[in-house]
């Protein structure tokens, strides 16, 4: 105390005020003038007396004070020129929200050694250390001269040591540079006790001391000791748990907890009397602590969330105590639900799952489970399922619909052609292997149909929406968006759970999406705007369905189904399965599969993920009382056909309430019904150019896109069909946007071909429903007519090979592809 007196001293002597009053002396011009100026400062100075009380000492006590300073001085010199280090390695621990420890590793020279922060240190453990080890603690400047006079005295005199004079700062000071027992490693160490005293205060000095203690084999400090033996964090310690601690580090291969308890105990008992008689605790405390049983034993360190915590360790490498937003016991539970879910499915060659839970309110992990099994090796269940690359299957097509809305190319009930279409030699194929037709953007999402979320892909462009990925934080996708296409759609590229589990947060967030919160006390959260709050909403609606191939068939009657929006999904060859959820207080991702890459022919994401998906909402959020999402203001309703998804013209007849962003949605009228003019018999339509002024019938027919008129005459589908234009009609057609479409060969590829093997290729188109016959040519010269729905073959030539398709009213296309010889 005396040298934090001292120190506050110093402090309060203004050095600067002084230097400003002498300073305010004007300049001299002169040697009166300077002469003049020093006996003003000097005239201060004596006004603080010093000069006069100095006067008035006597010999000795000048010299006696001149030593002091001396030393004083010297000391600080000696403690600039060799400053003692108080560095301490820790065993980094990672805790849980509320402080308790999830997982801790071994420091590099394999101790266990716990730091224990000056919060946990309560006044019990304080009084009762500082009672047994050093009463002088707070008194001395770091080494007690009594206690050395004593030691001295009896080890000279009676020739053993009786007493020790180590206090508690010279005990640090040991630790922290173990040497030799020798008298001159003790002056050593009493110095170093002084720059301690110097540098830190007794509560810090008292930590390193806690921090340091050793307990027996590779543990150190109270509270490695505490969590290893008793379970417990050093403030949640009871008087005996506290005094056993207390009396090992004097004893600590002898007193062995868990080995020698009794002797423990009785040398428990001895101390907590001795606190008694010197009043230390209360006395209904110590007789308590008497009678507490002692049954501590060595136990395995926490182990909890280990991929969690090995990530962690990695991003916070000087951290000793990183606190982290896990809650422990709904870890627990997760960690549970997934290694009995494995188990039963283990059978089928899927071995692993991965889970991640956000919490949707303050956007904070409260479960990480990287794998089923950390220590399981056949399954190299030390890999990271939460971090590991994967392909996502059809768990993007949310927020490729998401960014369609916004754009305007869409509302729910459009509708969308779900037919075999080829995008520039890309042909997807739905999972199920069947095509729908024509259907609406909600059943399309629903349904997860590969061929429209191509074709919606592949209106809004590639690279905006590997851009908007990138934007929401997928790490493989910036990294390679150069080398990505439309199949990015259906998962051809990589993702992680986590990634995914954020963007799907982000719809319940009204599709602002932030950086899941790891850290305790981490503000630096920013909500980044990747779609509207209206486009949110409706992916949001749409997910709600129930009627839906992706619901578990063991599930639908269940009474026990979470209210939740998800979507799964599963990549191609049946290697990863994903199924993420959200409601209005989590969102949570799984995913489940084989780290070895592992294709399974069960393995899906209705039939695998969900599941576990499900469980784990119905465990941690049991019928959730939260209200659910409400639509935005700026979302409106609107009535359009039902045929077309657009708002009605004057021949829709059958119309339904849409959901539509003002200002944004299209806003065309619906085409798809037409009037057309017809002559009695209905064998022949007429246009503008050849309809009679009388004796015609006007009928109204569907107006489909050529390639669902192609899909239905080739699957043989019965629709209504526009009859044949009048043979007589002289008019010429030049309305290019009629013009037949050729889909394959893909204008601009290049084919490799087998010259030995006869090699040929398809010829087909798509054109509108009046067109009766198309005419093919090749290299400008004629090949052969078909119908618009007719694919012919060909042997191509190598080198470059125009090809020309001709409707019969004149209208066509041609393209350019090259062919070469293997």
């Amino acid at each position: 105390m005396y040298l934090e007196n001292v120190k506050n001293m110093w402090s309060n002597i203004n050095l600067k005020n002084m230097w400003k009053k002498s300073s305010s002396i004007p300049p001299a011009e002169g040697a009166r003038e300077r002469f003049s100026g020093k006996e003003q400062v000097l005239g201060q100075v004596q006004g603080l007396g010093i000069r006069r009380r100095w006067k008035n000492l006597g010999k000795k006590p000048k010299i006696f004070l001149t030593s002091i300073l001396t030393l004083f001085i010297l000391f600080l010199l000696i403690d600039v020129l060799f400053p003692f280090s108080a560095k301490i390695e820790h065993s980094q621990i990672v805790t849980d929200s509320n402080g308790r420890i999830l997982h801790a590793f071994l420091t590099s020279d394999d101790k266990w050694r716990m730091k224990t922060e000056l919060e946990e240190i309560t006044p019990e453990l304080q009084t009762a250390i500082v009672f047994k080890e050093d009463k002088w603690f707070y008194y001395h400047l770091g080494v007690n001269p009594l206690a050395i006079t004593r030691a001295a005295f009896n080890n000279i005199f009676k020739g053993k040591r009786t007493s020790g004079a180590s206090t508690i700062t010279m005990q640090v000071a040991r630790l922290l540079q173990p040497k030799s027992r020798t008298y001159f490693n003790k002056i050593l160490e009493m110095f170093h006790a002084l720059q301690l005293e110097w540098h830190f205060s007794k509560k810090e000095i008292l930590q390193l001391y806690l921090n340091l203690v050793p307990y027996g084999g590779n543990i150190e400090g109270v509270k490695s000791a505490a969590v290893l033996y008793f379970d417990k964090a050093p403030n949640h310690l009871s008087i005996a748990e506290i005094t056993t601690l207390a009396i090992i580090p004097n004893r600590p291969t002898s007193l062995l907890l868990g080995k020698n308890n009794e002797a423990v105990k009785t040398a428990r008992n001895e101390w907590l009397q001795r606190f008694q008689a010197s009043k230390v605790f209360d006395q209904q405390a110590i007789e308590d602590a008497l009678t507490e049983p002692l049954n501590a034993k060595r136990l395995e360190s926490p182990r909890i969330a280990p991929h969690f915590a090995y990530r962690m360790k990695y991003e916070h490498p000087n951290e000793p105590i990183i606190k982290t937003t896990l809650q422990y016991n709904q870890q627990l539970k997760v960690e549970k639900l997934v290694s009995n879910y494995i188990q039963r499915i283990y059978h089928q060659r899927i071995t692993n799952a991965a889970v991640l839970i956000l919490n949707n309110q303050t956007n904070q992990v409260e479960a990480y489970v990287g794998s089923a099994d950390f220590f399981n090796s056949e399954a190299s269940g030390q890999v990271d399922g939460v971090r590991s690359n994967r392909s996502p299957g059809s768990t993007l097509k949310p927020f490729l619909y998401g960014l369609a809305f916004d754009k305007g190319l869409l509302t729910p009930k459009h509708k969308i052609s779900d037919v075999p279409t080829n995008f520039t030699g890309y042909s997807p194929v739905n999972y199920s292997g069947d095509y729908n037709g024509l259907v609406t953007i909600e059943y399309a999402l629903a349904n997860s149909l590969n061929v429209p979320a191509v074709k919606v892909l592949d209106e809004m462009g590639v690279d905006y929406f590997l851009h908007k990925l990138s934007d929401a934080g997928f790490r493989y996708i910036k990294r390679n968006q150069s080398n990505l296409g439309l199949s990015v759609a259906l998962g051809g590229c990589g993702v992680r759970l986590d990634e995914l589990t954020a963007l799907y947060a982000a719809f319940a967030n009204k599709g602002k999406i932030r950086e899941p919160q790891w850290i305790v006390g981490d503000t630096a959260q920013v909500n980044v705007p990747i779609m509207s709050e209206s486009a949110a909403f409706i992916v949001t609606e749409i997910l709600t369905q129930l009627t839906r191939p992706d619901l578990p068939k063991n599930i639908e009657s269940s009474m026990n189904l979470p209210k939740i929006a998800w979507k799964t999904g599963t990549s191609y060859g049946r290697k990863d399965a994903w199924s993420v959820g959200y409601n209005g207080n989590y969102t949570i991702g799984v995913w489940c599969g084989n780290f070895s890459g592992e294709g399974v022919p069960d393995l899906t994401g209705a039939t695998v993920a969900t599941p576990l998906l499900f469980n784990i909402f119905n465990s941690i959020d049991y019928q959730s009382q939260t209200a659910w999402f409400q639509a935005p203001k700026d979302l409106d309703l609107r009535w359009v056909c039902s045929e077309s998804g657009l708002p009605p013209n004057e021949h829709c007849s059958e119309q339904v309430m849409d959901y539509y962003l003002p200002l944004v949605s299209n806003n065309l009228k619906c085409q798809h019904y037409q009037e057309v003019r017809l002559n009695p018999d209905e064998s022949h339509a007429y246009c503008t150019s050849c309809s009679p002024t009388l004796g015609f019938k006007k009928k109204i027919f569907p107006n489909y896109p050529p390639e669902i008129i192609a899909y239905y005459e080739k699957e043989n589908i019965p629709y209504d069909k526009i009859p044949p234009h009048n043979p007589k009609c002289e008019r010429v057609f030049s309305d290019v946007a009629a013009a037949p479409r050729i889909t394959s060969p893909v204008n601009g590829l290049e084919y490799l071909i087998d010259p030995h093997d006869n090699t040929q290729l398809m010829l087909s188109c798509n054109a509108p429903s009046s067109t009766e016959k198309v005419y093919w040519y090749i290299n400008d010269r004629f090949f052969q007519s078909a119908t618009s729905t007719e694919n012919l073959f060909f042997e191509p030539k190598e080198g470059k090979n125009k090809i020309t398709c001709v409707d019969d009213k004149g209208r066509k296309e041609y393209i350019w592809v090259e062919v070469k010889s293997l």
